[in-house]
């Protein structure tokens, strides 16, 4: 068995292409802090979506400790949640359903002002290619996390043949291979998936750039205090009453 094909070998594969992100997407990171910057003072929200895996993208971005507070997380699920739909509807198959992303669209609290940032491995399934042109049709910025090698590799699922990169104003490479796993196996296949992990290293940088632009253009960034430590409640309450109406904390 190879050495590498342990813990300590995905350890090293996973410290390797962290590094590697970190490097090569700076500037990507930079100017898509600007973009969520520039929604913030416009009054709008960051809204995020990612289906299968990469929803925990969208977890990374919407609702959590350290994060922004002006920031909304929109699901396939939401069609069940919000949209009346029955549950059976959900599956793995709708994610590659163009028409469902017009309905979370509609679904979603959206004000003109509101930034989108997505996050898909492979970038070529129906709905987010669908979710992301339908954003932009609607002048909101866009910003897309996904492999720009795994992207490379597959067509498009989508009927316009498009991918997300081809449509994002800024597109950061979570530096995943193809079929995301890193350490191949003698017999074929791959194990340890790195994409979860580099997606999320990119979104706390997102997050940490804008903070930090905000700070040192003399604002109070509006950030999450962890719900678990005495204050952490009154504190987020409070900020999130500035967006009522605007923020889902949903399943």
């Amino acid at each position: 068995m190879s050495e590498e094909l342990s813990a300590d070998g995905f350890l090293r594969t996973a410290v390797s292409t962290m590094e590697k992100v970190a490097a090569s997407q700076r500037s990507q990171v930079a100017v898509a802090a600007d973009l969520i910057v520039a929604a913030l003072r416009a009054g709008g929200v960051v809204h995020a979506f990612g289906s299968g895996h990469s929803e925990a993208f969208a977890m990374e971005i919407a609702g959590r400790a350290g994060g922004l507070v002006p920031t909304n997380r929109i699901a396939l699920r939401d069609l069940v949640l919000f949209g009346g739909e029955p549950p059976s509807v959900l599956g793995p198959m709708l994610e590659r359903d163009p028409s469902v992303a017009h309905r979370l669209y509609a679904l979603a609290p959206v004000r003109p002002a509101d930034a989108f940032v997505f996050a898909s491995n492979s970038g070529v399934n129906g709905s987010i290619v669908e979710l992301a042109t339908l954003v932009k049709e609607r002048g909101h910025a866009l910003i897309a996390v996904t492999s720009l090698a795994h992207s490379a590799g597959v067509d498009s699922r989508h009927p316009s043949g498009r991918k997300l990169s081809d449509i994002a104003d800024v597109v950061l490479d979570n530096g995943a291979p193809y079929g995301d796993a890193t350490l191949p196996l003698a017999g074929g296949g791959a194990v340890g998936a790195i994409s979860s992990i580099t997606a999320a290293l990119l979104a706390q940088q997102m997050v940490v750039e804008v903070v930090r632009r905000m700070l040192d253009a003399g604002e109070a960034p509006p950030v999450y205090l962890s719900a678990n430590i005495p204050g952490g409640d009154e504190h987020n309450h409070a900020l999130e009453a500035r967006y009522e109406g605007r923020l889902r904390r949903g399943a």
